[in-house]
C-alpha cells in the first residue's frame, strides 16, 4: 500500500482520537488514545491538572488521605461509631470501582451518605479544583487500576 492511500487514514484517525477539550466539560476518553491537550499516560487529564491537583489535595484531603494518597490501613473497619475511615486513594482500595461521576459527587457531597466522615466540599472547591485533584490521585494509580478503571468509566458512559 502507498503512503498516499494511509495517509487519509492517518488523518481520520488523528481527528476521531483527539477531540477538543476546553477545560470545562469531561474529555472523551478514546480506547488506546488520548484527550486533548496532551495528556499523562493516554489518561484523561492534563498535567496541569494533576500539578494544581497535588496543590489542591496536600491543603484539603492530605490530612485525612495521606500525603501519598495511601488512606488508612484498616479502612475497611468501621470504628466505634459505624464510620468507616479514609481510604487509599492511590489506587490500592475501591476508589477505582467508581465512574468519574461518583468521584466528583462524592468530593462535592462528602462521604457521609456513604458510610464515612469526609465533609463535603462542594462549597469549597469548584468543579476544575475537584477534577484536579482527582487527576492527582489518579496519577497515582498503576496503568492496570487505571485500565480497569477506565473500562468502567466507559461503561458509565454507555449507560448515560
Amino acid at each position: 500500500m502507498s503512503v498516499g492511500r494511509l495517509f487519509p487514514v492517518v488523518v481520520l484517525t488523528a481527528v476521531v482520537s483527539y477531540p477538543v477539550y476546553s477545560g470545562t466539560e469531561l474529555p472523551a476518553i478514546t480506547p488506546g488514545g488520548r484527550s486533548e491537550p496532551v495528556v499523562i499516560s493516554g489518561r484523561w487529564y492534563t498535567r496541569k491538572q494533576v500539578v494544581r491537583g497535588r496543590k489542591l489535595f496536600a491543603v484539603h484531603c492530605a490530612i485525612c488521605h495521606g500525603e501519598h494518597a495511601a488512606g488508612t490501613t484498616d479502612w475497611r473497619k468501621s470504628d466505634a461509631n459505624g464510620n468507616f475511615p479514609p481510604p487509599p486513594l492511590n489506587g490500592t482500595a475501591h476508589t477505582w470501582h467508581h465512574p468519574l461521576t461518583v468521584l466528583r459527587e462524592t468530593v462535592r457531597q462528602g462521604g457521609v451518605p456513604l458510610g464515612g466522615v469526609m465533609p463535603a466540599f462542594a462549597e469549597k472547591l469548584s468543579v476544575q479544583e475537584i477534577d484536579s485533584i482527582i487527576a492527582w490521585f489518579q496519577s497515582l494509580w498503576p496503568e492496570e487500576i487505571y485500565q480497569q478503571w477506565y473500562r468502567i468509566e466507559q461503561g458509565n458512559r454507555l449507560q448515560e
